[in-house]
């Protein structure tokens, strides 16, 4: 029911590119482009200016972007009444995740949740944990679940899960027939690192500043955007790491690694994010209650070590 113009609009607006707009929309650029000549003929103004390949609202534009975003918070308002009277939980969904959750937790979340909601279609989005912030500030996602805690004064948090660290090595490494070892021992080895902005490296060095260390300190050899890169270089025996213990299930199982936990735990939340000022639908509400309460039951299954 809401025009299809505002929202063509709007995601422009907010982008300032008739590119990524399509691209958001999963629109062709010139279908995009015709949206705004039909809308800007209607009102009989020129919304952007359009020069040497960038663009920018004009005092008509920024006038239009304020209501087009108010009619567009009512209309998701109406419905979300409408759902409410009627018991139907259904419309889209978009949840970001950082990359350790979103290989490793979120799909069986998602997936269980559409078991049970199948008119809600969920889209998934994975990047780490700055890149899933970025995407809730700027509204590009309804919700984001990230590693370690949140310091935005914008967004509401509610923790999730409580996660451990542990160091990941071979089976026939120095360290495997260690109980425990401690931040000074694993100086000492070749270590396998996450990227910058990663949840799990911003957790290991603020643990180290802590025990009167600093992340330079690591023989940092190689650095990977996925734990599943860093496991397969931890079981060829070039180093050593340090990872959630719920992503090593299998190699466990399998005997590839062995994990063993510091002798001062390494812990941290797994955060459920989202904009304070944001409308909630009904569908994200029926997400936020499913998510803690299966993470509750998922969290009582973890891997020994």
């Amino acid at each position: 029911m809401a025009d299809r113009r505002l929202q063509v609009f709007s995601t422009v607006a907010k982008h300032l590119s008739f590119t990524k707009a399509a691209e958001t929309l999963h629109m062709t650029q010139p279908a995009v482009t015709f949206q705004i000549r039909q809308m800007e003929e209607s009102l009989n103004t020129r919304l952007f200016d359009r020069t040497h390949n960038r663009i920018s609202l004009t005092e008509s534009g920024i006038l239009v972007k304020g209501y087009a975003e108010q009619i567009m918070t009512l209309y998701k308002e109406m419905n979300n009444e409408i759902q409410t009277l009627t018991g139907d939980v259904q419309g889209p969904l978009i949840v970001g995740a950082s990359t350790t959750i979103g290989e490793y937790f979120i799909p069986e979340v998602v997936g269980a949740f559409q078991g049970r909601f199948s008119d809600v279609r969920v889209r998934l989005n994975v990047a780490n944990t700055n890149g899933i912030i970025n995407m809730v500030e700027n509204n590009e996602i309804d919700v984001g679940i990230v590693e370690g805690p949140t310091n935005n004064k914008n967004l509401l948090t509610e923790q999730i899960w409580d996660d451990e660290l542990v160091v990941v090595c071979a089976k026939n490494h120095a360290l495997s027939n260690q109980d425990s070892v401690t931040e000074k021992e694993i100086m000492a080895y070749p270590f396998i690192g996450r990227e910058e902005g990663s949840g799990t490296r911003e957790v290991l060095s603020l643990y180290l500043e802590n025990h009167g260390l600093d992340l330079d300190q690591l023989d940092i050899i190689m650095e990977f955007g996925s734990p599943e890169s860093i496991k397969n270089a931890v079981a060829a025996g070039l180093g050593i790491s340090i990872i959630s213990i719920a992503t090593i299930e299998k190699e466990i199982q399998l005997g590839r690694l062995c994990a063993i936990p510091f002798k001062n735990p390494i812990r941290r939340p797994f955060t459920i994010v989202y904009q304070r000022q944001k409308f909630r639908l009904r569908a994200m509400n029926e997400f936020l209650d499913f998510a803690k309460v299966y993470c509750a039951r998922k969290e009582k299954i973890i891997p020994a070590r």
